[in-house]
């Protein structure tokens, strides 16, 4: 324990090395046989072992709120990568590194940014078991932020588990027929497992600010709790701009247009469903297209104008009025 203290009192460098190393174990593993079965499992697996490290130094096994905090992620952990290692056993590969998975650098690549992800989004749970914050009383669990706390974290999860069963479920018994999925949490969001999976973070970081935003920490550990919200919200802005909507929205609609798979009913479930933030399709489909931009998230990145971005034409009846609905003001660019 005093050699992880030696390094530093909020473990940030330790949980780092500790990623790092444990990343290019996998990379190596991955990239030598070209396996793609690692990769997910190695990243939800990252945040177990970060969590168990730093509860186990913190010397402070007795709070629960610290306990509480680090199960929650290890859970959230455990059920996503288990949930990933069971999907690429069914498909075999990831697409997604078809034009990576020979060339060493571009998959490094992937596996670099996989670190990053990891270790931003553990900085809740770290910094709360860190030394710096430890050291200081803590307030008693069970607080009405703790409490919120576990009803987000509970509806996130369920939201993330429940939607990932839908959709492969859904996907499993409409293989290849270009079925809109609008079944269970998708018929309220086009992606309640993202939406769940921003809540569980928020969640996390919500419990584990309480000892700065109830006077328990001072000085440096207050701000240190303050600033782990990079964590939640790093991982926030990689679901919107970087490896998630931004990968499936447009992509997705091209796709679909382009191979005539059901694009008239797709439009239509993109007009009147959220992309994002949950809400009813009958009082989102009227609502003003700046209030979509806005508060709903649907920024004009992520919507696919036939005219403007596909590259074969369709000429499936009833392509333009689809689209049409959405030019107009319900769902798509103006």
């Amino acid at each position: 324990m005093a050699a992880v203290h030696v390094l530093d009192n909020y473990y940030l460098l330790i949980t780092f090395l500790v990623t790092v190393a444990y990343q290019l174990i996998g990379f190596s593993i991955a990239f030598a046989f070209k396996f793609d079965k690692l990769t997910d499992f190695m990243g939800g697996t990252n945040f177990i072992l970060l969590a168990v490290i730093t509860l186990a130094c913190s010397g402070a096994r007795d709070n629960a709120r610290q306990i509480v905090c680090s199960l929650f992620i290890m859970v959230w952990a455990v059920r996503l990568s288990g949930f990933l290692l069971f999907r690429i056993l069914k498909t075999g590969k990831d697409d997604r590194f078809d034009d990576k998975r020979d060339k060493f650098f571009s998959f490094l690549g992937f596996w670099i940014a996989q670190m990053v992800w990891v270790w931003t989004v553990s900085l809740p749970v770290t910094i709360l078991n860190s030394p710096n914050v430890t050291k200081f009383p803590q307030p008693p669990f069970g607080t009405g932020r703790d409490i919120a706390g576990i009803i987000l974290y509970a509806v996130g999860l369920t939201m993330e588990t429940v939607s990932d069963v839908q959709k492969y479920r859904f996907r499993s018994a409409h293989r290849d027929t270009g079925a809109v999925c609008d079944v269970g949490f998708f018929y309220f969001t086009r992606h309640p497992n993202y939406f769940g999976e921003i809540i569980i973070q928020f969640a996390i970081f919500m419990i584990a600010v309480s000892p700065a935003a109830y006077g328990y920490v001072h000085g440096g550990a207050y701000s240190a709790l303050y600033a782990s919200i990079l964590g939640p919200f790093f991982l926030t802005i990689l679901l919107l701009f970087v490896s998630g909507l931004n990968l499936q929205e447009r992509p997705g609609a091209k796709k679909r247009y382009e191979k005539g798979l059901k694009w008239e009913a797709y439009a239509e479930y993109l007009n009147k469903t959220s992309i994002l933030i949950p809400f009813p399709p009958r009082l989102y489909r009227p609502l003003p297209i700046w209030l979509k931009r806005t508060v709903f998230l649907e920024f004009p990145m992520y919507v696919f104008d036939p005219s403007k971005h596909a590259d074969i034409k369709n000429s499936q009846p009833g392509d333009e009025e689809a689209f049409a609905q959405t030019r107009d003001g319900r769902s798509g660019e103006i």
